[in-house]
This record gives structure tokens, sequence and C-alpha cells, in this order.
């Protein structure tokens, strides 16, 4: 049955109207952004096969373009709208943080954070700058490492935050096993970031780590 001939209550654009986005499964998201199935194919059963075979939501937005066009239904048009989609959130994430305070938006600063970092492969380390209000300033990339560790330095990190005249930095760092446990490693180098940051009046007020699942924060955790 294609899915005109559904109850409208079950189509997924007729459902997404009537009770949000959140009432959707992924499968239903997934299908309104194909739009069309295939042959004898539903566009919510090309979706639920897709996630299948990619093993989730986050999987399959996060695969690159040669294994993405591989995919039944799947080609170069829909994986350039699937990309024009993902930067438009994480922009869109960006303004709600720029706009205010990021200690009155942690939510938003962590979800903005681990839209950033968390599909990457290899280590990032990354700065968020902030002004004498805790708005933000910018956010900044500043080492790249291997699959599980990025060397620091602290006098780059000093050196920046005064270049842009930050008064107080988040900073963060995925882990691209998953794990967002921290490390004796990650411990040390945020005491040490703490102690030189402090020495010219930048105060580091998080240090979240971003794996799988909520991002971990060193400030909830006790460890700042």
């Amino acid at each position: 049955m294609k899915i005109k001939d559904w109850p409208a209550a079950e189509r997924p654009r007729e459902k997404l109207l009537a009770k949000g986005a959140g009432a959707l499964s992924d499968a239903e998201l997934l299908a309104i952004f194909l739009r069309v199935g295939l042959p004898g194919v539903s566009a919510v059963d090309l979706a639920r096969g897709l996630l299948s075979e990619f093993g989730g939501l986050r999987a399959l937005l996060e695969v690159d373009r040669e294994q993405f066009c591989r995919a039944r239904g799947l080609g170069d048009a829909k994986f350039v709208q699937l990309q024009a989609a993902l930067e438009m959130a994480r922009r869109h994430l960006a303004e709600v943080v720029q706009q205010g305070s990021a200690l009155c938006s942690p939510a938003a600063v962590r979800d903005y954070l681990a839209m950033q970092l968390r599909h990457r492969r290899r280590e990032v380390f990354c700065c968020l700058y902030l002004d004498t209000q805790h708005r933000v300033i910018t956010f900044e990339e500043l080492f790249e490492g291997t699959l599980n560790a990025a060397s620091v330095y602290p006098r780059e990190v000093v050196q920046a935050a005064l270049y842009r005249g930050a008064a107080a930095v988040i900073l963060a760092h995925n882990h691209p096993s998953g794990v967002s446990e921290p490390s004796q490693a990650d411990i040390w180098i945020t005491e040490r970031l703490v102690q030189a940051l402090e020495l010219v009046d930048v105060k580091v007020l998080d240090h979240l780590i971003v794996g799988e699942g909520r991002a971990l924060s060193f400030a909830e955790q006790g460890l700042l």
C-alpha cells in the first residue's frame, strides 16, 4: 500500500503537522527526507531498510559520500540535500548559542559542540571563547590528533584566548571511541589549562567530552 493510501493519522507528513516532529520515528523522519520510495517499496519501508543497512540514523547521517551513494534509493542529490540540512542545523544551534550567555543555555552549548564534534573520526580539541558576559565570541578548532589522542599545548590555547579577547572559555574535545569518560591525560591537561589561563585572567567554565550519548561535563563531575 502506498503512503498516500494510509490513514491520514499514520502518514508521516500529516503526523508531523498534527503532533510535531518529535512524535515521528527515525524511519518516518527519514521517509519525509526521502520523499519517495522505490517501485513496490514505500518511502517508510525504504527508510527502515536504510536504517537497518547502516545501523541507525546517526550512522546514516555521518557516512561518507561514496558509501551513502552506493545505497539503494540514494545518490548525489540526496547526499547534497542531507549535507545542507545538517549544516543548517549546525548554524541554527550556533545562532542559539551566540544569542545569550552560554551559562543560560548549557543544553544548547552541549548540542552545538556535540554536533560539531560527534561525527569526527579523529580526536579534535576545540575552544568556545566567551566575553565578560559569557556571550560567545567565536568557536575554534585548535588541535587535531589521531583516533584516540590529540596533543594540546597550553601556550597556544592562552595565545588564542588573548587574541580573541576572551574573558572565559569552554573547552571541548571528542572521543571517537564513543566513551565519554575522561582519561587521566584529559584530567591532567585540563588542570594545566586552568592554571595557564588563570595567569591571564581567563576562566575555564567547563570542559566537555563528546562521545556517545550526552556530553560529559567536567564542571558537573566536580573536576574543575
